[in-house]
């Protein structure tokens, strides 16, 4: 009968990589799953630890041995396999070996021509976990998500940090094995302060709790993370307020700590004199530490940070926090104080010295280049040029000053302080801030008018100026986030429902580029024209636009029977923005529910393979000649299109495509009359021209919507 208990394995290192943590426990979970599944094994609930200095897996009622497996083989011919004494020939001796069996166990077999080969039926006993595992354990720290690996002592084994101790255990005993140069037991290491002798592990089922009682180490990363959060909630409501906790920062510590104590310290109150952000930056990104705020939302001279170890006297850990984050606090009120000293603007001048890309000029260039297009945009979506305009020269301005050099995730905010403390207009300060929205999916778009135009203007010109040198990106490399730009832009326009064309913006922006001017570019290769350029800007915008819609992130559009197959045959007729995108898409479906659209569909894909196959022919008819139209069924088909000429063009020309489509829907008698009783190629070239010009208006009918022709049916 088949023995079940529980497996371990525990990976003790030096620290790992806190940010790539739960990563890299995820991964060492999901290979040892993956190869317990490819093996057959049967198991039970598997659940995975990860520490600053370990990584583990835990497997509960693993089957102790892979399932058996029945083997059919077939050997070669008989024919090859037995001379003319009828002794085995060389190709049957190493048949029969393969096997592991007699000669007298190997069987024949005919296939379905009636040829007869050699052949063995067997069953093959299923390798013990003590077999398997070691390999499981190894491939799967193997496969692991490292970008580069490191050796330590004097052995080859290269992992991401060095290695210095091994858990592997099926029920109490211990699995034998080496991984990574280091030999498997059942003693791992606890905390490194707290726990000075080796924790022996009698158990794998008691594991995470023989660590947290003997080692003071909380295995589980989710506990620990709870008990942070718990922690800190705890000591902000002791200091009168309540704790900012960003997941990402939580996450983080969680990743440093394997005993979490929290410990609130106090700053200066002079220093909430500085802008909210610059304290939460200092406080979060650069100490880790918890920032603190009273009931009304306003910053308290308290943060809480977390300690690795419960300490005798938590005063002197308290202390040391403090006397740490005061020279940073003070640096920051330093560098403020000085960039006040000058307005913003002045420091414009400073930007033409900061290079943007060694084509496309400075950091100063791209300014003016962006000015002048988040003007014009401005003017289109109602918003007021001189903001826009101004906004746009002062969006990059903070670059160049202290508090940025030193902070720079605070590019644009601070911009917006020193703005308004200038006397900027409030939606041009706000606008400074907002341009670099949305800096990801879950990011909002711009609220002012301005910021819109600027952030579009911006995101816009570094595309076009990256594509016209000739670096657009590819595979993963993309080092101007270009990506993010194209789907900003298409959310900017979408959500906000602005009244712009992408052809034309596209076209307004290359033409602010001078590097069209150069023969060539920087690597030697001529420059693409700039028509060849806009056509492919405006490709990537809206495949990042297909992609949006097929795959939605959180709050995006979702639209029911959705298929590639239908964002390919609205973006083939060049929609000129995601709105006109989007309106198209959803009629697109609505008329594919209608009865009469396989029809439609079927009519137009072989509309489009005729065109396709005339192409070479010289019968270009350019208009329908009606003393031509000689069958009924191609007259009434001309009546019909001549019929939608006077209203599908005009439902069209107002964005009414769903009515377009539904006019169009009353062809379907017509078109496939005329396909049932009417030769298109016809031997005589006059009449096929002008039966190939009447498809021609019916095909541009539908496809001044979509091309049904690129549906599947």
């Amino acid at each position: 009968m088949s023995r079940r208990e529980h497996f371990l394995v525990e990976l003790h290192t030096e620290e790992l990589p806190p940010k790539a943590l739960t990563a890299l426990e995820a991964a060492f979970r999901d290979g040892i799953i993956a190869k317990l599944d490819a093996a057959g094994l049967v198991y039970g609930k598997v659940e995975s630890f990860a520490t600053p200095r370990r990584l583990a897996v835990l497997v509960s009622r693993l089957a102790d041995r892979a399932p058996d497996q029945k083997i059919q083989r077939r050997g070669p011919p008989v024919t090859a396999a037995f001379d003319a004494a009828g002794q085995p020939t060389r190709a049957a001796q190493a048949f029969v070996q393969s096997c592991g069996v007699p000669v007298e166990q190997i069987g024949r077999e005919q296939d379905a021509k009636g040829s007869e080969f050699l052949s063995f039926t067997g069953v093959k006993a299923g390798a013990t976990v003590q077999e398997l595992l070691p390999g499981f354990v190894s491939e799967s720290l193997e496969q692991l998500p490292i970008p580069k690996r490191m050796r330590w002592g004097a052995g080859e084994a290269q992992f991401v940090r060095p290695v210095h101790g091994l858990v592997l255990m099926y029920g109490r005993d211990v699995i034998p094995a080496t991984i990574l140069d280091t030999a498997a037991g059942h003693f791992t290491r606890g905390h490194r302060f707290m726990s000075h002798k080796p924790v022996v592990i009698v158990s794998p089922s008691r594991y995470a709790a023989t660590l947290e009682k003997r080692g003071k180490v909380i295995a589980s990363f989710a506990a620990r993370r709870d008990r942070v959060r718990t922690g800190v909630e705890q000591a902000a409501t002791a200091a009168g307020g309540r704790a900012l906790i960003s997941d990402a920062l939580l996450d983080e510590v969680t990743a440093l700590v394997e005993w979490p104590v929290p410990v609130a310290g106090r700053f200066e109150e002079r220093f909430l004199e500085l802008p909210r952000e610059v304290l939460i930056s200092t406080l979060q990104d650069h100490q880790r530490y918890f920032p603190v705020e009273d009931s009304n939302g306003r910053l308290m001279p308290w943060f809480i940070t977390l300690s690795n170890i419960e300490s005798k006297d938590p005063s002197v850990v308290r202390a040391g926090n403090e006397r740490v984050v005061r020279p940073r606090l003070s640096d920051a009120a330093f560098f403020y104080a000085q960039d006040r000293k000058a307005p913003l603007a002045a420091r414009g001048v400073a930007l033409d010295a900061v290079t943007f890309q060694a084509q496309l000029g400075s950091i100063g260039d791209k300014v003016r280049r962006v000015a002048a297009l988040a003007r014009a945009i401005a003017a289109r979506i109602g918003g007021d040029e001189r903001l826009a305009g101004r906004a746009a020269e002062l969006a990059k301005c903070d670059l160049v000053t202290n508090m940025v050099g030193e902070f720079p995730e605070l590019q644009g905010i601070m911009g917006r302080y020193y703005a308004t403390a200038d006397g900027e207009p409030a939606e041009v300060a706000q606008a400074v801030a907002e341009h670099y929205q949305p800096r990801g999916a879950g990011d909002a778009v711009p609220t002012t008018l301005a910021g819109l135009a600027v952030s579009i203007a911006d995101k816009l010109d570094t595309l076009t100026g990256i594509f016209a040198i000739g670096q657009k990106p590819s595979g993963t490399k993309d080092p101007f986030a270009l990506r993010r730009a194209a789907i900003g832009i298409g959310r900017m326009i979408y959500e906000r429902k602005l009244p712009l064309d992408l052809v034309d913006l596209i076209h307004d922006s290359l033409k602010l580029h001078t590097v069209f001017e150069a023969p060539v570019a920087a690597h030697g290769k001529p420059l693409a024209a700039r028509d060849v350029v806009a056509e492919q800007v405006y490709d990537y915008l809206m495949e990042r636009q297909r992609n949006a819609w097929l795959e939605p992130p959180d709050g995006g559009p979702t639209i029911p029977g959705l298929t590639p197959e239908a964002c390919d045959a609205v973006i083939a007729v060049r929609p000129r923005s995601p709105l006109d995108f989007d309106a198209r898409l959803r009629a697109l479906l609505g008329f594919l529910q209608l009865p009469e659209a396989a029809s439609l569909t079927a009519a137009n894909k072989r509309i489009a393979n005729l065109l396709k196959k005339s192409a070479g022919d010289d019968t270009g008819a350019v208009s329908i000649d009606a003393s031509r139209l000689t069958a009924g069924a191609e007259r009434d088909l001309y009546d019909a299109v001549i019929a939608a000429e006077h209203s599908v063009p005009g439902h069209v020309a107002v964005g009414a495509y769903a009515e377009a489509l539904s006019e169009l829907a009353r062809l379907r008698s017509a078109v496939d009359a005329f396909f049932d009783g009417v030769m298109v190629m016809d031997p005589d070239l006059a009449l096929r021209a002008n039966r190939l010009a009447l498809l021609v208006t019916l095909r541009g009918l539908f496809t001044g919507i979509a091309d049904l022709s690129r549906l599947p049916g």
